[in-house]
């Protein structure tokens, strides 16, 4: 559909918060045909607002859809901001033609790292507004879905960008599927149905590695391939019929964890 804009809101308001109203309508003041999608992440999580980044951007794009993050910790600077001054906006022109425009805070861009073409900083105030996405941000981002020049400022260097952290909890859905940051990939020294140790805090659990969530019993903790990360998938801790994150300790997003191989017999 010719003009057709979807844009993917993430940002770390909470779940029914106004501000997602009030961004919302500042970006239909300025495209009242535009379709916007809100995902609240946690507070100042830039795991989750990259994980989800990575997930909008490569699993089932379309012409004219953008994602729109904004996670703003504020920790560029330990020290006193001027005028609520944080990290500033950046926008990243993907391999597929997504675009992204968010604040480039942490790990907020890392998890498309491998796939951004072309990364700018935002010619955008950053500072002055307590609430920067709905007061400044909202004309950029819908400037940069038209291919408004004047928005683009310098080139950065995408390599700058972290990687993507090391097993760390990506995600916790409503099951209590608990997504993590371990791609397929990293598992090839594991064999399917192997037993292995997994460590969150100060709660150990004995997981079966898996190539499929539901090939283990029920009741039984698998870790496994899920659903998120394209070809490559993110592993995800799985307890068959229960909450693997009730079952953990209920552990928060970003936490760390380690996987340690245990012998079969």
């Amino acid at each position: 559909m010719e003009n057709f804009h979807f844009i993917h809101l993430i940002a770390d308001y909470c779940i029914g918060d106004p501000s997602f109203g009030e961004v919302i309508q500042k970006l239909h003041n300025l495209d009242p045909n535009a379709q916007i999608v809100p995902t609240s992440v946690p507070s100042f999580s830039t795991i989750a607002t990259g994980f989800w980044t990575l997930q909008y951007a490569l699993v089932n794009p379309f012409p004219g859809m953008m994602i729109y993050t904004n996670t703003a910790p504020r920790k560029d600077n330990k020290g006193s901001r001027i005028e609520n001054e944080g990290e500033h906006l950046a926008y990243a022109l993907l391999t597929n033609g997504v675009k992204v425009v968010g604040v480039n805070a942490g790990h907020s861009f890392t998890f498309i790292k491998s796939h951004i073409r072309e990364l700018y900083s935002v010619k955008v105030a950053n500072r002055g507004s307590q609430f920067r996405s709905r007061d400044f941000y909202h004309e950029a981002v819908i400037g940069i879905m038209n291919n408004e020049i004047k928005f683009i400022g310098d080139k950065l260097d995408s390599e700058r960008l972290y990687d993507i952290p090391k097993r760390r909890i990506a995600w916790i859905d409503g099951y209590g599927n608990m997504k993590t940051t371990v791609r397929k990939s990293e598992m090839r020294s594991f064999s399917s149905g192997q037993p292995i140790l997994i460590t969150i805090g100060s709660m150990k659990r004995t997981a079966w590695y898996s190539n499929g969530t539901f090939s283990v019993m029920e009741g039984e903790l698998a870790f496994a391939p899920g659903s998120s990360g394209g070809k490559d998938p993110f592993m995800e801790l799985f307890l068959r019929g229960l909450s693997a994150w009730k079952e953990m300790g209920k552990p928060a997003i970003e936490e760390e964890f380690a996987i340690e191989p245990m012998e079969i017999g």
